[in-house]
Parts: C-alpha cells; sequence; structure tokens
C-alpha cells in the first residue's frame, strides 16, 4: 500500500456515541408507553428519522425534531408541553454527555502521526462534532477535520481531492460498513472495519465483502503493525 492519508470515523470508533443514544431512545419510548407499546414507538422513530435525514442530516438536533415528530404522531397531536419539554430536555443530555475515548485511540494518533496525515471524516451536525473533537483532548493529532453531511462516494471523492492525493493513496477506518467502508472501497481506495457492539439501525447493512483493499480489525492498536510494518 502507498497509503499516505489515514482517515478516522469519530462517532464510535473514537469515542462512545450510540449507547447514549440508545440510553435516550429508551426513555423516550417509556414516556409514551401509555399509547403504544415501547418497540413500537422505537419503530415509528426510526421510521421518522430516516424520512427526516435529507431535512435534517444526521446528528443530535435532528434526531430531537425527530422524537418531537414521532410524539405528536404517536399522541394524534394530543401532546403536552410538558412531554415536549422532557424530550428537548433528553436532547440537551446528549449533546452535554462527556467524551469517553475508546482504549488505544492515544497510543495509534501518536504511532501513525509519524508517518502519515491523519484526519477525522465523520458526519453529524458540525456544532456538535466541533464540541467533541475540542473535548476529545485528541484533535491536535489530525492534519484535517471534515465534517460532512453524509458519506456517500461523491463525499469521499470530493475529500481526496481537496487532500490533494489519489484514492489508492487513501485509507478510511470506522465502525460502519454502510458509511465507511463500501463506498470507500467503490472508489478505489482502502478500508477497515472495526466493528461496535451496538450500531444505528441506519447504519446496519447485511455485507460480505471479499475485497483486495479490505481488512476487518477487532481492535484499533492491530491497524498499526499492518500500517507501520
Amino acid at each position: 500500500m502507498n497509503i499516505k492519508v489515514i482517515a478516522f470515523d469519530a462517532d464510535d470508533t473514537l469515542w462512545v456515541n450510540e449507547p447514549y443514544f440508545q440510553e435516550i431512545e429508551h426513555k423516550f419510548c417509556a414516556l409514551l408507553e401509555d399509547y403504544l407499546p415501547q418497540h413500537t414507538t422505537a419503530r415509528e422513530l426510526l421510521m421518522v428519522e430516516i424520512q427526516n435525514l435529507s431535512l435534517y442530516g444526521y446528528g443530535i438536533k435532528g434526531y430531537m425534531l425527530s422524537m418531537i415528530e414521532t410524539a405528536m404522531k404517536v399522541t394524534n397531536n394530543t401532546i403536552s408541553i410538558e412531554v415536549i419539554g422532557k424530550i428537548i430536555d433528553f436532547g440537551k443530555d446528549l449533546l452535554g454527555r462527556p467524551i469517553e475515548l475508546f482504549d488505544g485511540i492515544e497510543e495509534v494518533l501518536l504511532a501513525l502521526k509519524k508517518s502519515y496525515r491523519l484526519v477525522v471524516a465523520t458526519k453529524g451536525d458540525l456544532l456538535d462534532q466541533e464540541r467533541k473533537l475540542k473535548n476529545s483532548g485528541i484533535d491536535h493529532h489530525f492534519h484535517h477535520i471534515e465534517i460532512m453531511s453524509d458519506k456517500q462516494e461523491r463525499d469521499y471523492t470530493k475529500l481526496i481531492r481537496h487532500l490533494d492525493i489519489l484514492p489508492e493513496e487513501f485509507i478510511m477506518i470506522g465502525n460502519s460498513l454502510k458509511s465507511d467502508v463500501l463506498p470507500v472501497l467503490n472508489i478505489g481506495a482502502y478500508a477497515v472495519h472495526i466493528p461496535y457492539h451496538t450500531t444505528w439501525a441506519h447504519e446496519q447493512v447485511e455485507h460480505t465483502i471479499d475485497h483486495a483493499n479490505f481488512r476487518q480489525l477487532n481492535h484499533i492498536t492491530e491497524i498499526l503493525p499492518i500500517l507501520l510494518g
């Protein structure tokens, strides 16, 4: 491999994220249990979230609005202002969560930055992702931060052009096959999948990958012998 740039996904690759959303989702569904069973409300919320992605994008603020819309739908527009207030508090709770880095992250960044340009390639709300990067204490390791509205082939192609490299000089590391692996392989770059024990339903895909540019690892530190020899 003639890699020049290593890109890292942020949420659930560098730090914990999805478990916080699932915790809030449980609270939200319990809040509406008088109207629907919790699993049914969870399904309704997911449908609303997906429908709203083109309007709000990814992130906590869009999630808050989708929870409010779901509550209105589930209750046939009879939801009280007090419940809406609780939903807003759920969102603010998410926005205030501390950053919990995964084991080995700092070690890996320190080792790789000596030989490669490191970047963050993540999607989500701009202000929230900037906050998390600042609070993580690892933002100084990165040459470039790219906060994307989505992670499609065109988005990665744009990033690679901005970095002034060829696709075969780029490798992406992340926890999502859908967002961090498949589009990257499709443009001729390299991708590393490090599964996380829980993944948002919208990011889950049933896909077996047999590709020369693909690696699957169990832990972030396993990338060091691959890239450093």
